[in-house]
């Protein structure tokens, strides 16, 4: 049994509004509305969770991200919430108590979808397969700015490598945006429809325990408050989800989730207090409570794998 985790940056549980809500203007699967009405879910179930940890403010994707991924909550612990890249308190804790590195430590094998150019990588210190280093070459100045992101981090501290964009080229793992139509832009990449991108997913799940794959356009289009943007995005990503949901191996668990909501209001730039979703799909039943926040959900990919946090 697996665990496969497709993580979306920025989507929250809203309102159903189409005229501030994209979730509202059509039938995604993320299409979950605060009212209990929304998309029905294909041999799938629905948890929400809290993002705010109960600290002041609004919920970030550094800290968020980080009690995901460690199964800590991170924003009570450090007293606050922190945006973008984890600071010095947040690696910390992601170095430490890792769930990929407690899988690792516990003899099940991890890796991340997700590619990145080798030479940022190389920058960032960060283990990476090997390849060549011809798609990206940052001046020495440029690197002092660059930060991991708690993905990395987490992957990093279970000491997995990283895949390149010269995996992509191959077939062996995914440009964040899926079918590589903004990659393309930047990188000699190939474009591929969701439906090879899921077959892409699953294909590096044969000799996994656990696959996690990671999207952040929705967030960054949340914070344009740009529709058309917005749409793509959530147009891309859930023909993605519903091609993984279709092609799943029947003993794994797939589990899509997002870290703080913003995408789901765009009345407003910023982040939202809104719930977040947690749709399952695989194996019932999951747990015997679903969990109610993102650190608990951590924990709780830590069980499906026979891992006792």
């Amino acid at each position: 049994m697996g665990v496969a985790l497709v993580f979306i940056d920025g989507v929250g549980i809203g309102r159903p509004d189409p005229t501030v809500n994209p979730l509202a203007t059509s039938g995604y699967l993320l299409s979950q509305f605060n009212d209990g009405t929304g998309e029905r879910l294909p041999d799938g179930a629905l948890a929400s969770l809290d993002a705010t940890f109960d600290v002041p403010g609004r919920p970030q994707s550094a800290s968020n991200q980080t009690a995901l991924l460690t199964g800590e909550p991170a924003p009570a612990l450090i007293g606050r919430h922190v945006l973008g890249f984890p600071n010095a308190p947040l690696r910390a804790l992601l170095q430490e108590k890792s769930i990929i590195k407690r899988m690792v430590s516990g003899h099940r094998s991890a890796t991340f979808a997700n590619c990145y150019p080798a030479g940022y990588l190389d920058a960032l210190r960060l283990r990476r397969a090997h390849g060549p280093v011809e798609d990206v070459n940052l001046p020495q100045r440029a690197h002092r700015r660059l930060r991991a992101s708690a993905t990395t981090l987490a992957m990093a501290a279970g000491d997995v490598a990283l895949r390149t964009l010269d995996n992509a080229r191959r077939g062996e793992g995914l440009t964040h945006d899926i079918d590589g139509s903004r990659a393309r832009g930047l990188f000699d990449v190939p474009r591929r429809t969701p439906d090879e991108a899921a077959e892409i997913f699953w294909g590096l799940a044969r000799d996994s325990d656990f696959v996690m794959f990671e999207h952040y356009l929705a967030d960054e289009a949340g914070h344009a408050r740009d529709w058309s943007r917005a749409r793509q995005a959530l147009d891309t990503f859930d023909w993605f989800c519903r091609a993984a949901v279709i092609s799943r191996p029947r003993n794994w668990h797939l589990l899509v989730c997002s870290d703080h909501g913003n995408v789901e209001d765009l009345s407003s730039r910023s982040h939202t207090l809104n719930r977040v979703p947690l749709l399952h799909f695989g194996p019932a039943p999951a747990w015997d409570e679903p969990p109610r926040n993102l650190a608990e959900l951590g924990r709780a990919i830590l069980r499906l794998l026979g891992i006792e946090p």
